[in-house]
């Protein structure tokens, strides 16, 4: 692990790391942010309570009399937001969804909600039922949104291109032939470089949530954040480690990570961002990574047992898988 922590400083690739960083992190807090102010989301809110107890309502917010006149206006104003409040807790009811939008939409109408007491809120739409964190303000509800698509995005990235970098130069240097002929176990050598990636990956996760989400609400989430991250991460340095191992050199490996990129980003920040339906979308692994990733930054964080055995099962199959191809490449240079 220290001649790979010192290959990787070389190789400057932290520095690649921190611009990516500085980059990413100017974009949030200079751009996206200031771009997608929440007057945006301004939808016209309209709302029905039985009980009409205007205290805990905002002057912004149009009562109707019944649930059917309320699904009236929203079939008449596609882009209203509806809120029912003839239950426990209030229902947010969306007719035009547009998928990571109205979430944006449902936490500005409840937050013309003077009173807090339905911190549960639930978005309605059709048939599916998503769960918000009321305490969240639009703000932070943007900078989590768009620090987990660049997170996702960079732990692709960083996972699969540094280390084949990395390997690469190895077999330049005949660092290859040498480990062919050393007594020393070769799994040790898959674990070196996963772990040494894995730790720079965890860095950069928790610089780029205490920059771009803050510093106490970075905390709280930073936990289940680095969870998914490491899954993420271990997943990705290993199919990086295959196909270097696979390929002749790094010109073959850019066209194979430009295909695997397009392949595990565009499909799942198509169905989540988009209007774009997928149907296949639910039986690509990595759309169930993000999700994950995403559940963490809004604390909601899977406690379904299936998904961690999933996880842990792909990440042996994948060593495995990598060790095998290792072997064959070790006999092949020697």
């Amino acid at each position: 692990m220290k001649k790979d922590l010192w290959m990787i400083i070389y190789g400057k690739f932290f520095i690649l790391a921190l611009s990516s960083l500085i980059l990413y992190s100017c974009y949030i807090n200079f751009g996206y942010i200031k771009f997608m102010d929440e007057d945006s989301y301004h939808n016209s809110v309209y709302m029905y309570e039985p009980e009409n107890t205007s205290m805990h309502e905002s002057p912004l917010i149009h009562p109707v009399s019944s649930i059917d006149e309320l699904k009236s206006k929203l079939s008449e104003d596609t882009n209203a937001v509806g809120i029912d409040a003839s239950g426990n807790k209030a229902n947010v009811i969306l007719y035009e969804s547009i998928k990571g939008v109205d979430n944006y939409r449902a936490d500005y109408a409840l937050s013309l909600l003077l009173s807090q007491k339905d911190n549960d809120a639930k978005i309605s739409e059709k048939d599916e039922v998503i769960q918000i964190n009321y305490e969240d303000t639009s703000e932070m509800k943007l900078r989590k949104e768009m620090t987990c698509e660049i997170l996702f995005f960079e732990i692709v990235a960083i996972g699969f291109l540094g280390i084949a970098s990395l390997l690469f130069k190895e077999k330049q240097m005949g660092v290859m032939r040498i480990t062919g002929i050393l007594p020393v176990k070769r799994s040790l050598f898959i674990l070196s470089k996963i772990s040494i990636f894995l730790i720079c990956d965890l860095c950069f996760t928790v610089l780029l949530l205490i920059i771009n989400v803050g510093f106490f609400e970075g905390i709280k989430i930073l936990p289940q954040v680095l969870v998914q991250t490491g899954i993420l991460s271990i997943i990705m340095s290993l199919i990086g480690f295959g196909c270097s191992m696979l390929l002749k050199d790094f010109k073959q490996f850019s066209l194979v990570y430009l295909l695997v990129a397009v392949f595990i980003t565009t499909p799942v920040f198509l169905s989540v961002n988009t209007s774009f339906e997928i149907g296949w979308i639910k039986y690509h692994p990595f759309y169930h990574v993000y999700n994950e990733l995403k559940n963490a930054f809004f604390i909601r964080f899977s406690s379904e047992i299936s998904y961690f055995i999933a996880c842990s099962l792909t990440i042996i199959v994948l060593f495995l898988l990598v060790k095998n191809v290792f072997d064959k490449e070790l006999i092949r240079e020697g």
